[in-house]
């Protein structure tokens, strides 16, 4: 039974599924530090950067579709949570995070540490207010659980530390998340104008996000029946592109094959559950968006119809009022002008490959995606391991990769892999992390020993700022200050205690992977990139273009496709001959 306010948060954040809290204890954390450790089925997983704390439980929360929570003391303990939580905010990943805050007494006055947390969390939350008093709990804290579930996102509650220490005002009782929403149907009128539209038009191609999470089977049915070439984000990529007789690839920064092309050349565009945000790569005409918030609608591309509603829900009352287009030629043309795109470039990362040092990024990459198992959870560094892992992490049914995708955060991946391997303890858990990630939280190193988490730290380590140096040639300028020498952190890993190796040569790439992944804790597999291996988008302005060839003449590859490569042969060969 509770008699303190943190022992009653601790309860109730128990009683609603929550087994840990991510963070750093101290000072004004205090009282509910101690209600942690005197619970006995609850957990504080020290971090040592509330970034971390953050990352880790974005990612857990994206690993079991549940509240998960993370603390930083006050002042600077709970602005140092703000990078992870704009990313947990943006990806809809329901976080609860306890920034604890000086004295009540105090707040005001200009006291060490004192911030005003209400104000700076209101642009990465739904939901953030201050307990001024034992009587708003635990009425408070339901609030903010049930705002982050419910509105799939970040709820920040302020605790004073001296109110966290007081004694309860009211019984905690008990009151579970409610977290099933409701499908959203489509209207019916918006139904018949989807209907007539993609009736009337020649050719449709489809552009799928992580919306499409749960109508996989309905866009393929769509596809199907429309014969239309299907491209995706980054985001849907691991929801829609795995044995998919209609993929065309990627559009945007990382994007690759023949999806630009589908999605330009097609009579009528499909936007199903993303809400990409590279305009420049939309057609910006003949678009029709489906999306379950409103407010999504038309923000990127003007359209000819907004659709508010659940994909899959949409597309079940669409697909009877279908007539079939049984004439294949722009699917098919888009099939094969795929396949050529991934041909032409697939000799990028395997010609002579064991006699080209420093390592290709690609092969090790197509190496690690070809050792890991059915049900790893990828996490990826932003930077030039968003491409890696854009074009070669083979997705399917039972992989899940986690980025900051959305909000683009540095030394992201370290941190969600802690998340995701606490929150899945029997998976296999991976970390694609830059160099240039990885020194900005090097400290998790050690909440990955201290905690004993198996998973692997696969490092790209090329002693440069890699997507930085990219940008500023396309620019047009040199790349400076991009390039700072390769460290050595295999030898870092190993003085943290963790199992390590230094990668230099390409013939150790697969023997060092599967070592790590054999290993039963934590592993650091160190392999020494090639900071010129660079990559472009499909498709770029001849302004971008002139500005790279005066910045540099080094190699770009355009593409790479690891396994895909084989899904748009497959297609190719599914192909009806005449």
């Amino acid at each position: 039974m509770a008699t303190t306010v943190a022992e009653q948060l601790v309860e109730v954040l128990y009683a609603a599924g929550v087994r840990r809290i991510y963070g750093l204890v101290g000072d004004s954390l205090n009282p509910i530090a101690d209600a942690v450790r005197r619970h006995p089925d609850f957990d504080w997983v020290h971090t040592h950067n509330e970034e971390g704390a953050a990352f880790a439980a974005s990612a857990e929360a994206q690993v079991t579709g549940r509240l998960a929570v993370c603390a930083g003391s006050c002042g600077p303990g709970n602005t140092h949570l703000i990078q992870g939580l704009y990313d947990a905010h943006r990806s809809g990943a329901p976080v609860l995070a306890l920034a604890s805050h000086i004295p009540s007494n105090q707040i005001g006055t200009g006291y060490f540490q004192e911030t005003h947390p209400e104000r700076v969390f209101d642009d990465c939350s739904h939901f953030t207010e201050m307990v001024n008093g034992a009587a708003q709990m635990p009425r408070l804290l339901r609030i903010a659980m049930q705002t982050a579930v419910g509105r799939h996102g970040v709820s920040v509650l302020v605790i004073p530390g001296d109110i966290g220490a007081r004694p309860i005002a009211h019984e905690t009782g008990t009151s579970p998340l409610a977290y099933r929403t409701p499908v959203e149907e489509p209207a019916a009128d918006d139904v018949r104008e989807l209907a007539e539209l993609i009736n009337r038009a020649g050719s449709v191609a489809l552009f799928a996000g992580a919306g499409v999470r749960d109508a996989r089977a309905e866009v393929l049915a769509l596809a199907e029946k429309v014969s239309a070439p299907m491209g995706h984000s980054l985001g849907g990529k691991e929801w829609i592109q795995f044995d998919n007789p209609y993929d065309v690839g990627m559009s945007g920064l990382l994007g690759y094959g023949a999806c630009y092309e589908a999605t330009q050349e097609a009579d009528l565009l499909l936007l199903l559950g993303t809400d990409f945000p590279y305009d420049s790569f939309l057609p910006g005409r003949r678009t029709v968006q489906i999306d379950r918030d409103a407010a999504r609608l038309g923000r990127r591309t003007p359209l000819e119809l907004g659709v508010t509603g659940d994909v899959g829900a949409t597309l079940r009352a669409v697909l009877p009022l279908l007539e079939p287009k049984t004439d294949r030629a722009f699917l098919d043309k888009m099939l094969r002008r795929h396949a050529k795109a991934l041909e032409n470039v697939v000799s990028a990362y395997t010609k002579d490959i064991t006699k080209l040092r420093p390592i290709h990024p690609e092969y090790l990459a197509a190496q690690l995606d070809d050792v890991a198992g059915d049900d790893t959870i990828f996490t990826v560094d932003t930077g030039m391991c968003n491409v890696w892992a854009a074009r070669y992490l083979t997705p399917g049914p039972g992989r899940r990769v986690l980025g900051s995708f959305r909000h683009g955060s540095m030394a992201n991946a370290l941190p969600m892999a802690i998340g995701a391997q606490t929150a899945a303890p029997g998976r296999q858990v991976v970390s694609l992390s830059g160099d240039g990630g990885l020194s900005m939280l090097l400290g998790e190193l050690l909440t990955v020993r201290e905690q004993n988490l198996p998973l692997k730290v696969v490092v790209f380590n090329n002693g440069s700022l890699g997507m930085i140096r990219l940008e500023m040639m396309v620019a047009g300028y040199p790349f400076y200050e991009t390039d700072h020498g390769t460290a050595d952190y295999a030898a870092i890993a190993a003085a943290c205690g963790l199992a390590s190796v230094a990668v230099d040569d390409p013939a150790d790439v697969r023997p060092a992977l599967e070592r790590a992944l054999a290993s039963p804790g934590p592993f650091l597999v160190d392999v020494r990139t090639d900071p010129n291996a660079l990559s472009l988008p499909p498709h770029i302005t001849g302004e971008q273009v002139r500005g790279f060839a005066l910045a540099s003449t080094r190699t770009v590859l355009q593409g790479g496709v690891g396994r895909m490569l084989e899904l748009a042969r497959s297609n190719l060969r599914n192909i009806p001959r005449p």
